[in-house]
């Protein structure tokens, strides 16, 4: 038997439980210390726009992983731990979590997820969960809907439960067509064959209705044994998710184990590859496909080696930061598996998408950017992931910019 085959059958039998543990525990790998953030704000330079200012928005944040912009100005934020936080449009976290979240597996890096408001918000008042759901002895996927009513869901029911259970991360965003488009991942560990196999949830990209059914043009809803919400397969653990805001199409980022992570444009009914072609390694350097293409599976559109454990995606389209229109912005939980490394990463793209240069911003805050959202005014806000997380603002200063 071939070696590489020998490493892929081994580590199919590490349980998902702990191939997740290991992110967690290399942040406490001795190395760089913690920096805390500052009380005022900074100003930091970027290569080609000049100097930036960033300031903390919101504090007390316990692992905060989603972040909704609701009208008005307020703030939806999820944190990791189960609680579904408010941020009023001054910056002032409500003391008391909206009440009649469902109850979460807050465990390595399961717990809430991501939050996501329906289009139609300010009529039906419709938010959107996904987290990692209790299920017996395990934990699995979930989407659930409710109406926000002051300080709490009403409503709250489940309109996606991965079945056979499978643990990973979500992310959330409605299309420019109106529907609902979720990442999952966990396809590791004993589960990535699952990835592959278009008749279960997990690795793959859902395209729903809001009412989370599958819509009757999905690529794959009148195939036998294929589960109709598929859009995208061959997925590891997607953790970002963005619409190009000129073409509409859907991006998404994912995490490989070491080296190889990736931004794939996401085509109806494609199979990016995992983990059958993939350029990652494994935790412990081995390499897991001998191969890093083939026929009939897409290629990324951005390619990580080393890893930089990509979490959050956004294009920018306002005229804040005019020079940085079009870019994708990615939070980097850390760089190449080293403790305390992270950033947010632009990355500059020509008209047909394709990468042209990068820059990393953030880097010396020594943050897990664990997402990072344009907000209504134009400005770029990043979660921070740490048991004391925060929201940053990005905006330019005046006088600054670079030429």
């Amino acid at each position: 038997m071939h070696l590489v085959t020998i490493g892929l059958l081994v580590t199919m039998l590490v349980l998902p439980s702990a191939v997740q543990a290991q992110d967690a525990a290399a942040e406490r790998r001795p190395g760089v210390p913690a920096r805390p953030l500052p009380d005022e704000p900074v100003i930091l330079d970027s290569a080609e726009y000049g100097q930036i200012r960033v300031s903390v928005v919101t504090r007390d944040l316990e692992h905060p992983w989603g972040l909704a912009f609701l009208p008005g100005g307020d703030w939806l934020v999820t944190e990791r731990v189960g609680r579904l936080r408010r941020i009023r449009a001054d910056g002032t976290l409500e003391p008391t979590p909206i009440g009649n979240v469902p109850a979460v597996h807050a465990e390595g890096i399961a717990g809430l997820l991501d939050v996501a408001i329906h289009p139609d918000f300010a009529r039906n008042r419709f938010v959107y969960l996904t987290y990692s759901k209790p299920v017996g002895d395990s934990t699995t996927v979930a989407l659930a809907r409710g109406r926000l009513d002051g300080q709490a869901l009403i409503g709250v029911e489940d309109l996606i439960v991965v079945d056979p259970p499978g643990s990973g991360g979500s992310r959330l965003a409605f299309g420019p067509d109106g529907m609902l488009y979720m990442t999952v991942g966990g396809a590791f560990g004993m589960n990535r064959p699952r990835a592959q196999d278009p008749n279960d949830l997990l690795g793959k990209v859902l395209r729903l209705r809001d009412d989370g059914t599958a819509p009757d043009d999905n690529p794959f809803a009148d195939r036998a044994n294929h589960r109709p919400e598929v859009y995208s397969l061959g997925h590891r653990n997607q953790l970002g998710i963005a619409f190009h805001p000129d073409t509409g199409q859907i991006w998404a980022s994912e995490h490989a184990p070491q080296g190889g992570d990736e931004v794939n444009v996401i085509e109806p009914g494609k199979n990016y590859g995992w983990p059958v072609v993939t350029y990652s390694r494994e935790y412990s350097g081995d390499r897991i496909s001998s191969v890093p293409s083939t026929e009939g599976m897409e290629l990324p559109a951005i390619l990580w080696v080393p890893s930089i454990g990509p979490s959050g995606l956004t294009f920018y389209d306002g005229d804040r930061f005019p020079d940085w229109r079009g870019n994708l912005f990615a939070g980097s939980l850390r760089f190449g598996t080293m403790p305390r490394t992270g950033h947010l990463e632009r990355i500059v793209l020509n008209e047909e998408g394709e990468e042209l240069r990068r820059e990393w911003l953030l880097q010396e805050l020594r943050q897990r950017i664990r997402d990072v959202r344009q907000g209504p005014d134009g400005l770029l806000y990043v979660l921070t992931d740490a048991d004391d997380g925060a929201i940053l603002r990005i905006e330019p200063v005046d006088g600054k910019r670079a030429r």
